[in-house]
């Protein structure tokens, strides 16, 4: 059963998010590889059956998803993973394009050593990365470090959602070369890290503001082609 009592020092409940989380993460993997695809009805008492778990987790798990934009919650029809358009993602980036500058900004007057290393670390596994998905999880875990030094965790929430409608349209589109954009990628990190660790917050802004941009020239090509096919 989901419903239980906590025990003296919580250990019940951290037993029910952590299957809250389980199913949050295989739903979730299921939808960014593309075994459940966009328009597919999301059965909580099969998907249920299928991770041996109850509903409860599964409803949850699916609401957090609808929160972030990969399933849409259709009422009193239940839930169906989310069309992970071309749109979506433009307009994604559109709102890290206002947000992330600030982000970088604020990470620049708040930062700690440890918000630094974290940083650091990101950028050496987006630079050994061997593949796009890994590339593309180092490049995401620096952005959320950045917004992790601002100390503000509603900006974490808000940016990590942002990435996963991002990365769930480059695996579903295929187009998750490496090559494409992983050198500049890290070059680019490295100038705002710089820019965080010495203090200057309006140069971070900057180039955030810069790179985000740029991140919407790497959609240009699948842009037209939807343009012209339409």
């Amino acid at each position: 059963m989901d419903a239980v009592s906590p025990g003296p020092k919580g250990s019940d409940r951290i037993r029910v998010v952590s299957v809250v989380d389980l199913a949050y993460r295989r739903i979730r993997d299921l939808v960014l590889s593309g075994e459940l695809a966009p328009g597919a009805r999301l059965g909580q008492v099969e998907l249920a059956e299928r991770f041996g778990i109850s509903r409860t987790p599964v409803r949850e798990a699916l609401r957090r998803l609808a929160g972030e934009g990969l399933v849409d919650q259709i009422s009193n029809r239940g839930f169906r993973v989310a069309d992970l358009g071309l749109d979506a993602v433009l307009r994604r980036l559109e709102v890290r394009a206002i947000l992330e500058p600030g982000i970088a900004g604020l990470a620049a007057e708040r930062r700690s050593g440890r918000d630094l290393e974290a940083m650091r670390a990101a950028i050496e596994r987006e630079e050994r990365a061997s593949s796009g998905i890994e590339a593309h999880d180092a490049s995401r875990d620096f952005h959320l470090a950045l917004a992790r030094a601002t100390g503000n965790e509603e900006l974490v929430r808000v940016l990590e959602s942002l990435w996963l409608v991002e990365v769930g349209r480059r695996l579903l589109s295929r187009r998750y070369a490496v090559s494409d954009w992983q050198a500049e990628d890290v070059a680019e990190h490295r100038e705002i890290l710089a820019a965080v660790d010495e203090g200057r917050a309006p140069d971070a802004e900057r180039l955030m503001a810069e790179h985000v941009r740029r991140a919407v020239q790497h959609w240009e090509p699948e842009r037209r082609g939807a343009r012209e096919t339409g």
